[in-house]
C-alpha cells in the first residue's frame, strides 16, 4: 500500500480538552474500586512501593509510546493500530498484529460497560434509599446478586432492573460517541472530569472529618486507615504476588495496552506535544487514584469496621468494598443518602468516560477504513456492542464475565503492550521513535530513558506475563475450581474471544483488500 494524503481528520478542540479526555480515559472504575482492593489485599503501604516502581518503569514509558504511535498514525489518516502498525513495519503481517488493538478494547467494553451500569443503578438506589435497611455484608451480597439476576428476592424478582440500567448506560455511551471527537468525547471530558474531581474532593473531606465513628473501638479511626496505606511493612515485598498485583494495577489505571490511547492521540496534529501532555495525563490519573481513590474506601472502611475486617472484606472480591461495605457505611453516616448518591455517580462518570474511550477505536476504524459516516458507524457499533454484551448479562452467574476479564483484561493487555513496544522501539527503530516522541515536545526527556524503555520495560512486561501465566493461567485454562455445570458457558466465552479476534482480522483484511483494489483503479 503506497503512502497517500488522507482527508482532514477530526481534531481536539483545545489542548485542555485533550488532556481531560486522555485523563478521563484513564480514570475509571479501577481508580476507585480496584485500587483500594488491591492495596488492602497486598499489604497497604508495602503495595505502594512496587506500585510506584511500576508506574515509573512501565506506566509512564508505555504512555509516551502509545501517544507517539497514535500521533504517528494520525499523520497518515489512521486512528487505529492496524494502520499505525502498517506504517511502523512495512510487512504484510503488521496490520494483522494491529487487529489486536481492535479486539482488546471491543472485548473490554462489552463487559466493562455493563459494570458501569451497576454504578448508575446504585446511585439511584442510594438516592431513593432502596438498599437502606440492609445493614450487613451478606445482605448486601444478596442484594447485588439479585440485581445481577444470579438469584431473586424481595428487592429484585428478575434481571429486568439491571437490564434497564444497562440500556440507559449503553445508549448514553453511543450517543456521546456519535457526536464525534470534539463535540462528543471532549465535551463529555470537560464536564465529567471536573465533576469527578469535585465529588472526589468532597468525599475525601467528608472521610477526613469522620474521626472515630464508634468511641467503643478507638483503634477504628480514619488516622489508622491512612496509616495502613502509607506505612509499609517491608517484609511483604518478598512476596511476588505483591509486585504482580501492583504492576497489573498500573495497566488498569493508566489504560495502557487498551488500544484507546493511540486512537485519542491520532487526533493530534504532527507538532502537538506528547511528552508533557502524556506526563500531565499520568499525573492527573495518579491524583485521582492515590489521593482520591485511596483516601475514600480504605480509611472509611477501617474507621467503621477496623483493619482486620476491612482486609476480610477486600479478600472477598474486587467489588466487595465498593458495593458491599460502602452501602452499609452510608447508612451509618449523616446525610448517607446524599453521600452514597455522590459516590456511585462519581463511579458512573469515571466508568462512562472509559467506556467511551474503549469504544472509539472500532468507531474510528469503520469511519476511516470503510468510509462509513459517523452516524451510520455509531448505529452499527451500537448494535454490535449490545448483541455481544447479552451473554455477559445473562451468563454472569456462570463465570462468563470473569473468563473474558482474565484473558483480555489481564493477559491481553500485556501481550498487546509487548507487541507495540517491540514494533515502535525495536522495529521502527529507537532513534526514529525518539524523534517521533519529541516532535513538538515542550520538554526534552533525558537520554537514559531510551535504554529503560528498550530493555527494562520490555523485560518487565515479559516477566509479568510469564508469572501471570504460571500462577493463574494454567488454572484458568483447565477450569480449575469451575463447577461442571458452568463448563459450556466458559467454552462459549472462549469461543467468543476467538471469534471476535478472527472477526477483527477479517475486517482488517477486507479493508486493506478494498484499498488495494481502489489503488489499482487509479491511473498511474
Amino acid at each position: 500500500m503506497t503512502q497517500s494524503h488522507p482527508k482532514p481528520r477530526e481534531q481536539w478542540g483545545t489542548r485542555l480538552g485533550l488532556i481531560l479526555a486522555m485523563t478521563a480515559n484513564a480514570v475509571g472504575l479501577g481508580n476507585f474500586l480496584r485500587f483500594p482492593v488491591q492495596c488492602v489485599n497486598n499489604g497497604g503501604g508495602a503495595f505502594m512501593i512496587p506500585y510506584f516502581v511500576a508506574f515509573l518503569l512501565l506506566g509512564i514509558p508505555l504512555m509516551w509510546i502509545e501517544w507517539g504511535i497514535g500521533r504517528f498514525g494520525g499523520k497518515y489518516g489512521h486512528g487505529t493500530t492496524p494502520g499505525m502498525f502498517h506504517y511502523l513495519w512495512k510487512h504484510p503481517i503488521a496490520k494483522y498484529l494491529g487487529a489486536v488493538g481492535l479486539a482488546v478494547p471491543f472485548l473490554l467494553v462489552i463487559y466493562y460497560n455493563y459494570i458501569v451500569s451497576w454504578t448508575l443503578a446504585y446511585s439511584v438506589f442510594s438516592f431513593t434509599g432502596k438498599y437502606f435497611g440492609v445493614q450487613n455484608f451478606q445482605g448486601m451480597a444478596d442484594f447485588l446478586s439479585a440485581y445481577q439476576g444470579k438469584t431473586s428476592n424481595v428487592y429484585f424478582p428478575s434481571i429486568a432492573t439491571a437490564f434497564l440500567f444497562f440500556i440507559i448506560t449503553h445508549f448514553s455511551m453511543m450517543w456521546i460517541i456519535s457526536k464525534g471527537v470534539s463535540k462528543g468525547i471532549e465535551r463529555l471530558a470537560k464536564i465529567a472530569m471536573p465533576l469527578i474531581l469535585v465529588f472526589g474532593v468532597f468525599l475525601v473531606i467528608r472521610v477526613i472529618f469522620l474521626g472515630t465513628p464508634d468511641p467503643k473501638f478507638p483503634a477504628n479511626n480514619i488516622a489508622n486507615g491512612f496509616g495502613f496505606i502509607w506505612n509499609p511493612d517491608f517484609s511483604i515485598l518478598k512476596q511476588s504476588k505483591v509486585w504482580l498485583a501492583a504492576t497489573g494495577q498500573i495497566f488498569f489505571t493508566l489504560s495502557v495496552g487498551f488500544g484507546a490511547i493511540q486512537t485519542y492521540a491520532s487526533y493530534l496534529t504532527p507538532k502537538d506535544d506528547v511528552v508533557l501532555s502524556g506526563l500531565a495525563t499520568c499525573s492527573a490519573n495518579e491524583f485521582c487514584e492515590v489521593i482520591l481513590g485511596g483516601s475514600i474506601a480504605i480509611p472509611v472502611t477501617v474507621a467503621f469496621f477496623g483493619l482486620t475486617q476491612t482486609q476480610k472484606i477486600a479478600a472477598g472480591g474486587a467489588f466487595d468494598l465498593g458495593f458491599f461495605a460502602m452501602p452499609v457505611i452510608f447508612q451509618k453516616m449523616a446525610f448517607g443518602h446524599l453521600v452514597g448518591t455522590i459516590w456511585f455517580f462519581l463511579l458512573f462518570l469515571a466508568g462512562l468516560t472509559s467506556s467511551v474511550a474503549m469504544a472509539q477505536p472500532l468507531m474510528a476504524f469503520f469511519q476511516e477504513e470503510f468510509k462509513w459516516t459517523r452516524k451510520m458507524t455509531a448505529r452499527i457499533l451500537g448494535v454490535m456492542l449490545f448483541f455481544f454484551t447479552l451473554p455477559v448479562i445473562f451468563f454472569l452467574k456462570h463465570g462468563f464475565l470473569n473468563e473474558i476479564d482474565f484473558w483480555i483484561g489481564t493477559v491481553g493487555l500485556v501481550i498487546f503492550a509487548i507487541i507495540e513496544l517491540v514494533l515502535f522501539i525495536w522495529v521502527f527503530g529507537q532513534e526514529n521513535a525518539w524523534t517521533e516522541i519529541h516532535a513538538g515536545a515542550d520538554i526534552q526527556l533525558p537520554r537514559f530513558f531510551l535504554p529503560i524503555v528498550k530493555y527494562v520495560t520490555l523485560i518487565y512486561l515479559g516477566v509479568l506475563l510469564g508469572f501471570w501465566m504460571f500462577q493463574d493461567g494454567w488454572g484458568v485454562l483447565t477450569m480449575k475450581g469451575v463447577p461442571a455445570a458452568d463448563y459450556p458457558y466458559i467454552w462459549f466465552a472462549r469461543f467468543l474471544l476467538v471469534g471476535i479476534g478472527a472477526l477483527m482480522i477479517l475486517l482488517v483484511h477486507i479493508a486493506w483488500r478494498k484499498k488495494h483494489i481502489i489503488q489499482q483503479r487509479i491511473p498511474q
